[in-house]
Parts: C-alpha cells; sequence; structure tokens
C-alpha cells in the first residue's frame, strides 16, 4: 500500500514538472517572438515597405491555398497570423524550409517542405515579414493600399536567387 503511494506521488511531481516545462517552454517562444526586432516598415500615410509587400505578393501566389486568405488559415491549415504571435523568425524559417508532420488521434497536419522551391526560399524574408506585420496588426487584410517601390537591390537579390 505504501509502495503504490510513493508511486502515485512520484508520478504526480513527474507530471507536474512536465507540464512546468511546458509551460515555460511555451513562455519562451512569446518572448523569443515579441523581443525581436519587426522586419517590416509601415509609414504613417500606411505606405508598407517594399520586403511586406512583396510578402504579400508572394503569400497569395504560394501559401494561401492552405493558410487561407491574409493568412487567416482554413480547414486544414492553421492561421499563420496566430501562429507568429508565438513562432520567431527561426521557428518559421525551420518549418517552412522542412516542413512540418503533426498527426494522432486528434490532429493530422501536414506541411511540406519548401527548402528547394526557389519561387519561397528567394521570398522567405518578404513573406515573413508580410505575416508577420499581418500577426501584430500592422497591417489589414486585403492588398497594402501603399507600398514603396522596388529598390536595386532588391532586383539585384531576386535575379541572383532566381537564377536570371
Amino acid at each position: 500500500m505504501q509502495f503504490e503511494w510513493r508511486l502515485s506521488v512520484a508520478f504526480a511531481l513527474a507530471l507536474c514538472g512536465a507540464m512546468i516545462a511546458q509551460v515555460v517552454e511555451s513562455r519562451a517562444q512569446e518572448t523569443a517572438s515579441t523581443d525581436e526586432e519587426k522586419p517590416y516598415k509601415i509609414a504613417e500615410d500606411g505606405t508598407v515597405d517594399w520586403p511586406t509587400f512583396s510578402g504579400f505578393r508572394r503569400f497569395n501566389s504560394i501559401c494561401h491555398t492552405c493558410h487561407g486568405p491574409d493568412g487567416v488559415g482554413s480547414t486544414f491549415a492553421p492561421a499563420l497570423v496566430e501562429s507568429l504571435k508565438r513562432l520567431n523568425y527561426e521557428q518559421f524559417t525551420e518549418i517552412v524550409v522542412n516542413g512540418k508532420t503533426e498527426v494522432n488521434t486528434a490532429v493530422q497536419k501536414k506541411m511540406p517542405a519548401f527548402g528547394t522551391d526557389p519561387n519561397v526560399m528567394c521570398y522567405l524574408d518578404d513573406i515573413y515579414a508580410y505575416l508577420k506585420a499581418r500577426s501584430d496588426g500592422a497591417v489589414g487584410r486585403g492588398r497594402p493600399a501603399k507600398h514603396a517601390d522596388k529598390p536595386p537591390e532588391a532586383a539585384e537579390a531576386e535575379n541572383a536567387c532566381m537564377g536570371n
């Protein structure tokens, strides 16, 4: 009887420890995503910088099919505007490059890896800037009304990445 009681206490302590570790990890992720520098710039008149506008365009050509218009999610892919409230740049990149699989009796999520797709990888920073701006509430739904012109450096980087 005493052995069973000790076993129960040990199990309860282990369970509590696991729950605490999960909360700590979750809070660390939240802190990491809120401490990073904003990857987008939006002028007072609402003009978005080129990377954010480019990210809008790229998201809507590739990612919206699964993640819904403006990153609000769908029946089979999460709302990225919510995900980026807890994911930092490195975590976002890891998932996009390598994909993600979460399959169990309650969930069946499978995101393909885009690490070899230049239409995603050449614009990964731009896509992140757009989604982070959406997640932070800095950019609303739909096409940004005003955007900065494409700088020569962006054109050069695009040509180099795409092999032009």
